[in-house]
């Protein structure tokens, strides 16, 4: 994992918090603003992050929005009638507008990452998607705002999350019309190495491969950015988590609605428990899709038999997809843990390590683990029907990757 060292970050929760700082953000815009969002919802929400994204482009800023075809395809229609003629260039990830659009395998691999790039100098990267905290798209509103998370960084980190904007940009702009894009690149000042740039960026990750100094002779924020994509970055979320678990002295909590990891990661969890590591998951409580409830849950059972402590968040809806381990080490992004974060969407997790750091969103997390239920009874009915539930989960998991077209085990 490549750290760089230096930053300003600042821990955010809830769009509540987010929203007002990309607005700020924006609002000091210079040059470019890069935008991705897996949902960008047209609510009040969205409406005001919309305003920000216009006003900068009135000002002879580029900025550039990308939102994914499926997570925002009900929302597309009201999302061109916002930009159209505010100078706001709206792109769209892998597009549903055509019937057949929907028979292709490639469909089902997504662009799930929340990020904001501002002049490569400030950068938002989290699992908040552009939408009130307190409205969901299928179980409609509710009085509490749903847990989810985002950073604010300001550092060389910021770099790498607009170069990653920028390569998402490309890659679904070329994939629309390619023809239009290479002849707008013909025009450009520096058509032939900014575009080659890019799309090495996109195919070999954002830095040159080349080793850095290692991370604990960086100044402090330490930061790295960890991206999961379908060229050589396959599993390089779930390596960065793994990693991080085996090393764990002393305790280990992770927050996620959908959890169905691996077999490493699994077996990286039951290891940290057994040689004395405090293990707490928190998971979703307040359900939204039942099968990936039933996912985690066909799992609850073994994790606790192994020492792991299980809890259920019922306040209200969970959406962050955070960890800590030990004293310093904390991510957070838009990966959950289950295959389709971990073998098929793009996503976009941060790295940080640094105990201040670490210290807030444990103390966020505390919060949480004591509004929420500990599991201690059987989540499952023990004999022929707990195992056929749990094959079933098996069998729809690897099935769905099989059709994906994804390779490997899980």
């Amino acid at each position: 994992m490549d750290f760089r060292g230096g930053h300003r970050v600042r821990l955010l929760g809830g769009g509540d918090e987010l929203f007002p700082a990309m607005a700020a953000a924006l609002a000091h815009a210079r040059t470019e603003a890069w935008m991705a969002a897996y949902i960008f919802n047209d609510d009040q929400a969205g409406r005001r992050v919309a305003d920000a994204l216009c006003a900068a482009a009135a000002r002879g800023v580029q900025v550039r929005l990308l939102v994914d075809g499926f997570g925002s395809v009900s929302r597309l229609p009201a999302l061109r009638r916002w930009f159209a003629g505010t100078g706001v260039q709206l792109e769209v990830f892998r597009p549903l507008d055509r019937w057949w659009a929907w028979l292709q395998p490639g469909q089902l691999r997504r662009m799930h990452q929340k990020l904001l790039a501002v002049d490569g100098e400030v950068a938002f990267v989290g699992g908040i998607n552009v939408i009130d905290d307190r409205y969901d798209l299928h179980h409609g509103w509710s009085e509490r705002a749903r847990l989810d998370f985002a950073v604010e960084l300001q550092g060389a980190v910021a770099a790498e999350v607009q170069r990653l904007a920028q390569a998402l940009w490309m890659r679904a702009s070329l994939a629309r019309g390619w023809r239009e894009e290479v002849a707008l690149l013909a025009r450009s000042a520096e058509p032939v190495a900014r575009t080659l740039q890019l799309l090495r960026e996109l195919r070999t990750g954002l830095r040159d491969g080349r080793a850095g100094p290692a991370a604990e002779e960086l100044p402090p924020v330490r930061a790295a950015l960890v991206v999961r994509d379908n060229f050589r970055q396959r599993r390089a979320i779930e390596r960065s988590y793994v990693e991080a678990i085996r090393r764990a002295r002393e305790r280990i909590d992770i927050a996620c609605p959908y959890f169905y990891p691996g077999r490493a990661f699994l077996r990286a969890l039951r290891r940290a428990a057994a040689r004395g590591v405090r293990v707490r998951l928190l998971m979703q409580g307040k359900i939204d899709y039942r099968i990936a409830a039933l996912a985690a849950r066909v799992l609850y059972d073994e994790m606790r038999a192994h020492g792991i402590q299980v809890y259920e968040y019922t306040p209200a809806f969970l959406h962050a997809k955070v960890a800590l381990v030990d004293r310093q080490w904390a991510t957070v992004g838009s990966s959950n843990i289950d295959p389709l974060s971990l073998l098929l969407n793009l996503e976009a997790n941060v790295v940080l390590l640094d105990e201040t750091f670490a210290d807030s969103l444990a103390q966020h997390l505390e919060r949480a683990f004591t509004e929420s239920t500990l599991i201690t009874a059987p989540a499952l009915r023990p004999g022929l029907r707990g195992w056929a539930v749990r094959g079933l989960v098996a069998w729809l998991a690897n099935a769905y990757l099989r059709l994906a077209g994804a390779a490997g085990r899980y």
